[in-house]
């Protein structure tokens, strides 16, 4: 069962690439193919974010420890969508040229955030084997607690690019900050008890 879910899980995080890939080259992507695929990685890479941090929430709600299982397959395909994200926008509208890159990142304080976000996310996808959790031990978890900021700082590109309409980014924000305070809540709850020993 256990197998089954994380095969189907994995199938369908694929299938935004795929659609990608096929609507490329059919010429679904619209007047502005290179904006779509931008905004639609950009899109799914926190979509994967949230539903990481969703996990232990799961796990708790339900009581079934597979949910974890999948913990790491999402990070992984957030990853790998914002790798997309970036790919997209250096090829698309730098034209891989380090000078404008730079430039970009000093006048426009969405991209500082964006790539911000993917630089903490780099450490955390080249450490999320198991034999790099075993290397680590403690250090491990402390280190992919930086999934937060990821997230805040890719709803912050997201807020800082959004000019009229904001309410998509504002409802990924809202869901961010709520899984936050959850986790910190918690972490609190947890601290508690050997604090008031």
């Amino acid at each position: 069962m256990e197998r089954l879910l994380r095969v189907g899980v994995f199938a369908l995080c694929l299938l935004p690439a795929g659609w990608l890939v096929y609507a490329a080259g059919s010429g679904g992507l619209g007047p502005d193919p290179a904006e779509s695929i931008m905004h639609l990685s950009g899109e799914w890479s926190l979509r994967m974010l949230l539903l990481t941090l969703l996990v232990p929430l799961l796990r708790r709600w339900t009581g079934w420890s597979a949910w974890l299982k999948l913990r790491r397959m999402l990070g992984l395909y957030a990853f790998f969508y914002a790798c997309t994200h970036l790919v997209s926008f250096c090829h698309f509208y730098v034209g891989w040229t380090p000078s404008i890159l730079v430039e970009e990142l000093a006048e426009r304080p969405y991209i500082t955030a964006g790539f911000a976000a993917w630089l903490l996310m780099l450490p955390l996808a080249i450490t999320s084997t198991r034999g790099m959790q075993r290397r680590l031990r403690r250090n491990w978890q402390r280190l992919h607690y930086l999934v937060y900021p990821v997230a805040l700082l890719a709803c912050g590109h997201l807020l800082w690019q959004a000019r009229s309409d904001i309410g998509e980014a504002l409802a990924y924000t809202t869901v961010v900050v709520a899984l936050l305070g959850w986790r910190l809540w918690r972490f609190a709850g947890q601290r508690q008890p050997a604090a008031a020993r």
